[in-house]
């Protein structure tokens, strides 16, 4: 199906404002999903605040020209593009929904600080906890000592009792 020139000016217009204000962007190949897993999709990643967008590849080629560093990475198949105002949540919300629909929405490559980045590298975002998630994790690593602490003070005023 052809594009109209006026609606492919409206979709590079959009995808340039998306590029512009996220810190991520993530390719993905979105050949052989269903209709009812990708609303799915869609719900949890707009609860997360990340944006899924289908695109032609040559307008995603044209939207994403000097926008980092680099070579754009291939865009093998149908190619939508996540993109997030977290660095990690676009990455991560694919890698989730990877880990429950097996051999859907590989992972293409994406932009990471300024930077077009393979599919390796992408993956290896993914897997970066949430900023909350870190923040407990390391509350709960400086609390830990002192825990350990507290309970051998515990048993040592218990056993001199």
């Amino acid at each position: 199906m052809a594009l109209l020139k006026a609606k492919k000016e409206e979709i590079l217009k959009e995808l340039d404002e998306a590029v512009s204000g996220a810190e991520s962007a993530v390719f993905v190949n979105f050949h052989g999903i269903n209709v009812s897993d990708e609303t799915a999709l869609r719900r949890k990643m707009r609860e997360e605040g990340v944006t899924y967008r289908v695109a032609r590849k040559t307008l995603l080629r044209r939207a994403f020209a000097g926008k980092a560093e680099g070579e754009i990475p291939s865009l093998d198949g149908e190619v939508a593009v996540v993109f997030s105002k977290d660095a990690t949540a676009g990455a991560r919300e694919v890698y989730n929904f990877q880990k429950t629909h097996q051999g859907i929405l590989p992972i293409l490559g994406g932009i990471f600080e300024g930077k077009f980045v393979g599919a390796e590298k992408m993956s290896e975002i993914a897997t970066i906890p949430s900023r909350e998630v870190l923040y407990a994790q390391f509350v709960n690593l400086i609390n830990s000592p002192i825990q350990r602490l507290a309970v051998v003070l515990d048993q040592i005023a218990k056993s001199k009792s």
